[in-house]
């Protein structure tokens, strides 16, 4: 974790507990977690590059992620292996930099060449067989938040971002 300096995401199953809502007008709604926010935002406010790439393309979950200071939102993307390759090119990024969560088939092939490849606890078999970290937590339930707290304590910024009082 010590080389870590970008966190990516995919959003269902990692950042939603892969559940979705669908009205009678069929939009689909998506439920995300709070801390998993929180520390993304503070992630992106102590200097660490936030990306998402997610196969699902939804503007309320860009509005949200926008929201928390997230500019790399990567949503409808038919080919995560080319948009990571793209995203690390334009930022000068080298793989080993690189914390992936993912939690299913379309995320193992974009796993296989990051430096930190990781998971949620109910991520599917394939995905934890390559994963170096598997989090206690399941997808939408504060995995993001788990992985993106223990990096920043090893950096040892996880309180610098606010003033230590927690009262």
């Amino acid at each position: 974790m010590n080389d870590i300096t970008t966190f990516i995401f995919d959003v269902d199953g990692v950042l939603t507990d892969s559940s979705v809502f669908v009205t009678s007008e069929g939009e689909i709604l998506r439920t995300m977690n709070i801390r998993d926010g929180y520390a993304m935002k503070a992630a992106v406010e102590s200097g660490y590059n936030v990306c998402i790439i997610s196969g699902g393309s939804n503007e309320g979950v860009r509005v949200r992620l926008r929201n928390l200071g997230i500019t790399d939102i990567h949503l409808g993307s038919p080919n995560k292996v080319e948009t990571y390759k793209e995203y690390i090119e334009l930022y000068d990024i080298k793989p080993e930099q690189v914390l992936y969560m993912g939690d299913d088939i379309p995320d193992y092939h974009v796993m296989k060449l990051v430096g930190l490849p990781t998971c949620p606890q109910d991520a599917c078999p394939e995905i934890k067989s390559i994963s170096t970290y598997i989090s206690h937590i399941n997808g939408g339930k504060g995995a993001a938040r788990d992985v993106i707290e223990q990096v920043m304590r090893v950096h040892g910024k996880w309180t610098t971002h606010f003033d230590g009082k927690l009262d």
